[in-house]
């Protein structure tokens, strides 16, 4: 099958049409490269420290490889966000004003395993009527058939069952783009990391985008501190929640409507 989904250069009906057809979308030569090699350098300890943390409270099983919530003051993060790569887009799929709802990592080892090798979709709710959340995975190394590019299977945002594993393997198409691109698709879509054959790691960096009203994987704004949210350009504060919060107290609730901490404009 030509991957009509591909992309050097795309308008933004190129981007819609591709994510109602097929519910996933390839951009190449997004990143710079420098800011990929920038990503990469902080993956060794981000992974050291969240696996010690994993094996200290027993979860250590099936969660090989797996980086969560990279967002830190001192990392790439910010970096990577200030500069919000297909906010167009976002913002088309998901109708407006968008939040993080989760950044995170893979490292596929040779022969590894953990729950992003399955057959699985980003969100457990099934929705077709209404975009509610996209994600996007940026290759640090380059995706190939060897080395365990991610599985689509093309069209099944559109399908709430599971689909057999058989049919899978056989219908779904693996995402080759070389490292910098950037792969977008529907939460609603089926897929599945492949198993990495080479002596190299493939590494990758995964985000999730919500609705603001969408509840966050993890508090951003409290963990990161809401005084430093202060020294935030708009932008990343749009994007990283600090306008989609809850109070937590009725003094933080009865406020002037310029003071709330979830904003008018977040739907």
């Amino acid at each position: 099958m030509k991957n009509y989904f591909v992309y050097k250069r795309a308008t933004l009906e190129d981007f819609k049409v591709a994510m109602d057809k097929y519910g996933w979308v390839i951009y190449e030569n997004a990143i710079p490269q420098k800011l990929i090699s920038m990503i990469a350098a902080d993956f060794e300890n981000a992974y050291e420290k969240r696996r010690q943390i994993q094996i200290a409270n027993g979860i250590e099983a099936n969660m090989v490889g797996t980086l969560h919530h990279l967002l830190e003051r001192e990392n790439f993060s910010l970096s990577f966000l200030k500069n919000m790569f297909c906010d167009a887009e976002l913002r088309d799929f998901l109708g407006g004003n968008y939040i993080l709802n989760g950044i995170n990592g893979v490292i596929n080892s040779k022969n590894g395993s953990s729950y992003v090798n399955h057959i699985h979709r980003d969100v457990r709710t099934f929705r077709v009527e209404q975009n509610f959340m996209i994600q996007m995975i940026i290759p640090l190394d380059d995706f190939t058939i060897f080395n365990g590019a991610t599985y689509f299977l093309t069209g099944s945002h559109k399908i709430d069952e599971v689909p057999d594993e058989d049919n899978f393997k056989k219908y779904a198409h693996q995402a080759i783009v070389k490292k910098g691109g950037i792969i977008l698709f529907n939460s609603n879509l089926w897929h599945a990391a492949g198993t990495n054959f080479t002596d190299h790691n493939r590494r990758a960096l995964t985000l999730g985008f919500t609705k603001p009203y969408i509840k966050q994987q993890f508090d951003y704004p409290r963990f990161l501190g809401y005084d430093f949210g202060e020294s935030l350009n708009d932008s990343l504060r749009q994007i990283i929640g600090y306008n989609a919060r809850v109070p937590a107290s009725l003094e933080e609730y009865f406020v002037p409507k310029e003071q709330r901490m979830y904003k008018a404009d977040q739907g």
